[in-house]
């Protein structure tokens, strides 16, 4: 596993918590721990929470295989939420690539917790933004 990264560039990552604890331009790892201000009733980890750690994943893995100044934006993402995330547990989100194009990848994101549960799939697609030249 490498080493944790440094996420202090990404303001809403920083803000939710997300912690990067692996990242290689084929498979990134992050953890969020589950607080109140984060949950929904009863008390479990919101949707709205899990798609962002999700987000947030799949645009690092992306950015990790972009050149030349290149950047990404997300275009699609799509969620199976398949079992809850219990307030004080921690979610971890791993994203590992379905297809690594030049203008489209698209990555898969396995939401777990703390048991092991699989709690959440998630594939999206990221576009790569070609510098603007000039």
């Amino acid at each position: 596993m490498s080493p944790p990264v440094d996420i202090s560039h990404l303001p809403f990552a920083k803000l939710l918590g997300i912690e990067l604890v692996e990242a290689t331009p084929d498979r990134v790892v992050a953890r969020l721990e589950v607080r109140k201000e984060l949950c929904t009733v009863p008390d479990i980890l919101h949707g709205g929470a899990i798609m962002s750690l999700a987000d947030t994943v799949g645009a690092v893995a992306t950015v990790l295989n972009l050149t030349g100044g290149a950047a990404t934006t997300t275009v699609e993402s799509k969620t199976n939420f398949l079992a809850p995330v219990p307030l004080g547990d921690v979610a971890t989100a791993t994203s590992e690539p379905f297809h690594k194009g030049g203008r489209l990848m698209v990555w898969q994101t396995r939401i777990t917790r703390g048991d092991g549960r699989l709690c959440a799939v998630i594939t999206q697609s990221q576009m790569v933004l070609e510098p603007k030249k000039g």
